[in-house]
């Protein structure tokens, strides 16, 4: 289990500005050093990455949102891990849902893992199922993304991953979305690390970081982190408002 709770904000397809995205970034890193039990990370779209990797420093760092699966070559409009890695970033989220919903495949997700890996940044895996079932067939659905997804991976890379866990249902995104509970996550949480330890032994899958996402904001934050036994937090829209993002670092860092 990590030290430090690894909080990741999400843009997603935002700001609408290099100039927002700028003083969106410069406003969180004025007071995210005050966490010293925090790692916070801004997951920004690449065209800001270049300016924002000026900004980055000890107490923010920068994720991509993406990466190719592809190491170089003729592949018109993709973005490298090297390329990325080469803008001091550190972590890439790899499987996003919104990344599944077009398409990307379990083998695709896999082959941008090794990528990343080679270029010396940390995946953060996503999974997640897209509903519950009475019959907890979802406990399956998030099995055979994990299995699938890590196929390959060298076992010695295995605790360099990050996992999040991020229940489709509920995104607000989702049509007819419902609010994940504490429990729902700590019951994955466990399943999670006894699946990992099936690549690993279990002292390496208990060191890895297991981070809730899934409309997380600040007031679901101390839920998940402590009821949940979150090791961290994937953020999404509420990583946009500076203040509301601030107050989860805080949270996260006040959170023994």
């Amino acid at each position: 289990m990590r030290k430090k709770k690894l909080i990741i904000g999400n843009w997603k397809m935002n700001p609408k500005t290099l100039a927002l995205a700028r003083s969106n970034f410069t406003s969180i890193k004025k007071e995210s050093g005050t966490n010293k039990n925090v790692e916070a990370v801004i997951a920004a779209p690449f065209v800001y990455l270049p300016e924002l990797s000026k900004l980055s420093s000890a107490t923010l760092s920068l994720g991509a949102q993406n990466v190719s699966a592809e190491k170089e070559g003729a592949f018109t409009g993709e973005i490298s891990a090297g390329m990325i890695a080469s803008l001091k970033t550190k972590y890439v989220i790899i499987g996003h849902s919104e990344r599944r919903e077009l398409g990307e495949s379990n083998e695709f997700i896999s082959r941008k893992i090794k990528m990343t890996l080679a270029s010396g940044m940390t995946p953060v895996l996503c999974v997640g199922e897209r509903e519950r079932d009475q019959g907890m067939w979802y406990l399956s659905a998030v099995k055979t993304q994990l299995e699938e997804c890590l196929a390959g991976v060298a076992k010695n890379a295995i605790s360099k991953i990050v996992i999040a866990y991020e229940p489709v249902w509920a995104i607000s995104s989702t049509q007819n979305h419902r609010d994940a509970s504490p429990e729902d996550f700590q019951e994955m949480r466990i399943y999670i690390r006894k699946i990992l330890s099936d690549f690993v032994s279990a002292s390496v899958a208990e060191s890895v970081a297991i981070l809730y996402g899934g409309s997380v904001d600040e007031k679901n934050a101390v839920g998940f982190l402590v009821a949940g036994g979150a090791d961290g937090l994937l953020v999404g829209k509420s990583s946009l408002t500076p203040k509301i993002f601030l107050k989860i670092l805080k949270i996260a860092n006040e959170i023994k």
